[in-house]
C-alpha cells in the first residue's frame, strides 16, 4: 500500500488497497486462482500485459492498414516465431471462424474484418 502508482491519487490507492483486502475480494481472487490452474490450457496467451488495442495499433502501422480479426488472433495467439497456435482451444476458435465466415459469404463477395455472428 506504500508504494502506489504515481498516477493515482494517494486516497484513491488507500481505497482500493482496502476494498481488496476484504473478505469477498479475497474469496473471488482465490476462486479465480483456482480456476486459472485447474485450465492451463486456457490460459496461454503470448501478448503478455500488452493491450488488444496497443497490438491493433502497432500491428495497423506495421501492415500500414487496420488488421482483420484473423491477424490480430494469430499475433496475439501464436508461438512467436513459429505457426503454433498457444492451444487446441486457440487452433478450435480459427477453424471455426475460418468455417463459419467461408459458409456465411460466397466466394468473391467481400468480406468484414470482423463478424462478430460467427
Amino acid at each position: 500500500m506504500d508504494y502506489g502508482p504515481v498516477w493515482m491519487r494517494r486516497d484513491y490507492w488507500e481505497s482500493l488497497c482496502h476494498r481488496w483486502a476484504t473478505g469477498p475480494w479475497q474469496e473471488r481472487s482465490q476462486a479465480a486462482k483456482r480456476n486459472q490452474a485447474a485450465h492451463l490450457d486456457k490460459n496461454m496467451h503470448t501478448s503478455g500485459s500488452v493491450s488488444y488495442a496497443t497490438h491493433n495499433h502497432k500491428l495497423r502501422h506495421e501492415l500500414e492498414r487496420a488488421p482483420t480479426f484473423r491477424e490480430l488472433f494469430d499475433q496475439t495467439h501464436k508461438r512467436k516465431g513459429t505457426d503454433d497456435y498457444v492451444s487446441e482451444s486457440a487452433r478450435t476458435i480459427v477453424e471455426t471462424y475460418d468455417r463459419t465466415m467461408t459458409d456465411c459469404y460466397i466466394e468473391g463477395t467481400p468480406q468484414p474484418d470482423l463478424d462478430l455472428e460467427a
